[in-house]
């Protein structure tokens, strides 16, 4: 019974940690990354579309994302999209495809993120605690249904903490790696 909900446990908190890292993909850092520019959605044809689906995304160098729409057409609707966003880009349109510089962040815009990337984890951190009170419910009313026993329940209910605490670890590790990657020059 009680692997049961470990699994189930685990199951949630490694799609809160995949959560985590989706959300870092889109908080920039001074590298330029697909992710980053990927979701923006375009108004295409009355359409609403993620830009990936419009056009291939590739990163040649460190500091340049280059856009290639599939339909020379949207490159308009691409670069309205840019301007409307909040990323804050200035697209380069040559009419085939659209350069996108990455410019360095200042130290002042590094902290403010950084500050986005601790409040991310900490929303993760809190989702990952719920998902323990959960499966400490789920075996404290096993036991009290008497499907466990008592010893079962408490050494469940010490694994759920022990699973717990690794997380919150893989949390802090990622977060790390973030900020340290927010912070490079």
């Amino acid at each position: 019974m009680h692997e049961e909900i470990k699994k189930k446990v685990k199951n949630r908190m490694d799609k809160s940690i995949e959560s985590l890292k989706e959300e870092f993909k889109k908080i920039r850092s001074g590298r330029a990354n697909a992710s980053l520019v990927e979701d923006l959605i375009v108004e295409y044809y009355g359409n609403r579309l993620p830009l990936k689906q419009l056009a291939s995304i590739s990163v040649p160098e460190p500091r340049l994302i280059v856009v290639q729409p599939w339909d020379k057409g949207s490159l308009g609707d691409i670069e309205k999209a840019f301007h409307k966003s909040e990323l804050m880009l200035n697209p380069n349109n040559d009419g085939k495809v659209m350069r996108i510089a990455i410019p360095p962040l200042t130290e002042e815009r590094r902290r403010e993120l950084v500050k986005v990337a601790k409040g991310k984890a900490e929303e993760s951190r809190v989702a990952i605690r719920n998902i323990r009170r959960d499966g400490n419910d789920e075996v404290k009313q096993a036991e009290k249904d008497g499907h466990v026993s008592e010893d079962d329940s408490k050494r469940s209910l010490d694994d759920i903490q022990k699973i717990t605490d690794d997380y919150i670890d893989k949390v802090n590790a990622i977060l790390e790696e973030k900020e340290a990657e927010i912070m490079e020059v």
